[in-house]
Order: structure tokens, then sequence, then C-alpha cells
């Protein structure tokens, strides 16, 4: 009997790692989560419920950029939006926690509440009880990365979560990050509270290592649409409190200095491995850069799986459930002395970006990186406001990319940044999966309803790839 240790049972990773292996007759599973309520980070305070706050506004925002309808635009009922986030959200958490809990009424298979530190290599102390393991599956998440910023200690600051509760906005705020939770959160901030923001942006533009058209159509959208103010280049050096709120310092790259002011601070600075309480000194565990492999396996312990949030690796849902089968195939597989196999996904990402009127989208290689791997490459650009779908609908914001091997015709990547630019991922990555060929990818065979700006990118990309 093969003895596993799971800690962070409630999260995604923790639960898909708990699931493939309870059903093993020779494992004997015990599973641990401090959660209260318990249900992981997605459910409880990331994807799901931010989903649920940003359609609010996100109908407040057409509304108000719709000319065909007249009046004022309607106001967010803040306490409203919160009142059924909660109630979807707790019923969501109470599912995982029930499919958790069920899965420890199986004859080896048990569930302790309670928090897990390390006390050896493979042995965890949680419940009062030491639980001695052949393997360990951490698999705790992560927590906010509060950076260090001079004065920060002295100012009151909030956090996504802290404006997923929100039910009263400040006039004005000032945001530091706008990555992927920030360019979900800002548009949300701006328009359910009507408030004016100004986001501090280290580079000359958002997500600035994707690909410039994407990242310059965003700070375009977020300028005009929401109103949004983003210093660019630019980096924090300093916050104070004043009598009216809070005053952040920033310093150009061209060596500027200049101080914002506003009412509130907000920091969707990302997030960190959650480690702290772990006890990881009594192991052979070193956290950080590289320190597990595609194996989901601790680079300090061959016997210690490290999944989802937690490694630091890509903080997205999917990923860390995929992670978390990857684990359990892995230590089975480790178990019989088989070879481990590795967890190297094409990228799959989409952000609700733009209140999810405007999401972005990307999957595969971004056209840098497909030169940087030695391919011949065709790259092709659209606007949505060219798509006639987009135009009907009126949402004729953003752009999507296309990136194609020359020499084969092969599509390596794509991105986008419109409506629906969150479903048509699902179908580019079957096309970047199976390697497809733009030339042999007929009109409209992905969706009975693919916008026009996809057509256009396949025809402009094996037009070139046939030349």
């Amino acid at each position: 009997m093969v003895h596993v240790v799971i800690i962070g049972a409630y999260g995604s990773a923790g639960a898909a790692v708990a699931g493939e292996l309870a059903d093993e007759s020779d494992v004997e599973l015990t599973l641990i989560d401090d959660g209260d309520p318990g249900g992981g980070l997605c459910i409880l305070q990331g994807c799901m419920p931010s989903k649920e706050v940003l359609s609010a506004a996100a109908h407040r925002y057409q509304a108000r950029h719709d000319d065909r309808l007249v009046g004022d635009p309607p106001a967010v009922d803040l306490e409203r939006v919160v009142e059924r986030k909660d109630d979807h959200t707790l019923g969501w958490a109470g599912h995982r926690r029930e499919s958790i809990h069920d899965l420890a009424e199986r004859e080896r298979v048990e569930f302790v509440h309670d928090t897990a530190r390390f006390v050896d290599d493979h042995v965890v102390r949680a419940g009062g009880r030491e639980f001695d393991a052949d393997y360990v599956v951490v698999a705790t998440g992560s927590t906010v990365n509060v950076p260090d910023l001079p004065g920060l200690g002295g100012v009151d600051y909030h956090t996504s979560a802290d404006l997923l509760d929100a039910t009263t906005l400040p006039d004005s705020a000032l945001v530091m990050g706008l990555g992927y939770v920030g360019l979900e959160m800002v548009p949300y901030l701006s328009e359910a509270g009507d408030t004016d923001v100004t986001v501090i942006e280290h580079d000359a533009r958002p997500l600035d290592a994707v690909d410039p058209a994407i990242g310059d159509a965003i700070l375009d959208h977020y300028r005009e649409a929401f109103d949004v103010s983003v210093p660019t280049n630019c980096h924090e050096q300093r916050v104070e409190s004043t009598a009216d709120g809070v005053r952040l310092h920033v310093e150009y790259d061209d060596g500027r200095e200049e101080a914002f002011e506003a009412d509130e601070l907000y920091l969707f600075t990302g997030r960190r491995p959650a480690l702290d309480r772990l006890g990881l000194k009594h192991t052979a565990l070193s956290p950080g850069g590289d320190w597990v492999r595609d194996t989901m396996q601790a680079r300090g312990d061959d016997r210690v799986f490290v999944v989802g949030d937690v490694n630091g690796k890509e903080p997205i849902l999917h990923v860390a459930k995929e992670q978390g089968f990857t684990a359990a195939e892995n230590v089975l597989r480790h178990v019989d002395g088989g070879r481990l196999r590795e967890y190297d996904p094409i990228t799959h990402r989409v952000m609700f970006s733009g209140l999810g009127v405007t999401p972005y989208a990307r999957v595969g290689m971004t056209e840098q990186e497909a030169r940087e791997s030695g391919h011949d490459v065709v790259a092709a650009t659209r606007q949505a406001s060219d798509d006639g779908v987009f135009k009907a609908k009126d949402v004729p914001t953003g752009v999507g990319k296309l990136v194609v091997d020359r020499e084969t015709g092969t599509v390596l990547g794509w991105l986008g940044l419109h409506y629906h630019a969150d479903v048509m991922a699902k179908t580019m990555q079957v096309v970047v999966e199976l390697g497809l060929d733009v030339r042999e990818i007929p009109d409209r065979a992905y969706h009975p309803t693919t916008p026009e700006i996809l057509d256009g990118l396949v025809r402009e990309c094996a037009d070139a790839v046939a030349e």
C-alpha cells in the first residue's frame, strides 16, 4: 500500500490529484486542507467570482456606449452584485468541499481539516497527528504579492479580493499592477464605481512581453472606453497617507518624477506561492526559480510533487488541474519504476479584459517566440472593426493575430483581443495542438459562426504561405 498525503485538497490542483488517486486500490490517501469555508482560490476569490461581478459592470458599459440607447446609464447596485456573487460562490465552494468529503467516505481515504506542516522530508503534522507518507503532494495555492515599497506598511490598501466584496467604491483610486489581475479589475473599478482610476504601468504598454499590437490596443481601449489614466514607463518609489487618502510617488525611465493622489490604493500586483506555513525548513526542498520539474516533482525530493499556483509556473486554473492529473499519473509511474510524463502544454491563456466584452486570449506562440525558435514566420493582423459580425453586435473593438510557419504552413499561434476571443481560443487550441496547415483549413470549418476576423487571418496567412 502506497500512502499519499495531499496538502491543499480543496483547491483545483489538489482536488484533481485526489480524484485521480482515490480509485487506485493500492493507494492510501490523506487529504488535508484548512480552508474555511474552503473551496479553492479560483472559486472563492479568483476567476469565478470575478466573472460574476464583471458581468454587472459589462451591462452598464455596453448601455453607456450604445448610442441607440437614450437616457442616463444605469447605476450598478454593488450590494446586489456582492450578494449574488456570494450566493453563487458559496454554492460552488460547497460542491467542491462535498466532492472531497465524498472521497473521504471511501475505505482508504481520510480527510483532515487543519493546517499541515512538514516535520521531516515526508512526515506531515496535521490535526494533532503525524502522517508518514511515501509521497507528498503540495497544492497550497498562492497568496497576494505585496511589493516591497517604502511607506506601504503605513497606508491602507485593497486587493482584488477586497474589490470583489466591496459594496462601496471611492471617487478616485490609484492602482499598482496592470497584469492579468489588474486588466480584469481596473475596468470594474472604473465602471461599477464610476471611479477616476490611475494605473501605474512599468512598461510602454500592458502585456509588453506578449505582442505590441495587443498591448497597444488594450492601452488605447482602457484610456478611451473607461477613461483610465495610465502613466507608462514608470516605477513606484514610495507611498504615503494624506489627509484625504493616499499619495504615490513614481519615477519615469527618463528620470522625471511625479506624484499621484487619490482616495484609495489598490494592489493588483499578482500573487506568490503560499509556502510560509509549510515548515519547509524541515525538508530538502528549496523553493525559488525552477524548483519544480515538468514532471511536477520538486528538484530537492523526487517523492514530493508540487502542483498549481504554489509551484510558481503558471497561475491559471486549467493549468493547475492538468498539473494535478500529471502528478497523480507520475506518482503511480514512480511507484512502478516507470518513466514519468512531463507536462509541457501549448500555451492557452484567457483573460476577461474590458469587463469580458473584449477578452484577451492566446494560444501557442507569439510572433517573437516563433522567430526565436527558428521558424520563418508569416504573421497576419486584423482589426475587429473590419469584422461585419462585430459591427452588427456593436463590439468593433480590438485586434486579432495569427502566426504561421512560412515553409510548412503550420499554425504556430493565435492571439485575440476582441469579442468572443475566449470562445475562439478553444477552437484555436485544437488547431495549434494538431499542427494544422493553414492552407488546409476551409472557410468556417472551425465553427459555423466563426467571426470574419479569423477567416481573414487564415486567408491572409494561407495566401502568404502559397506564394
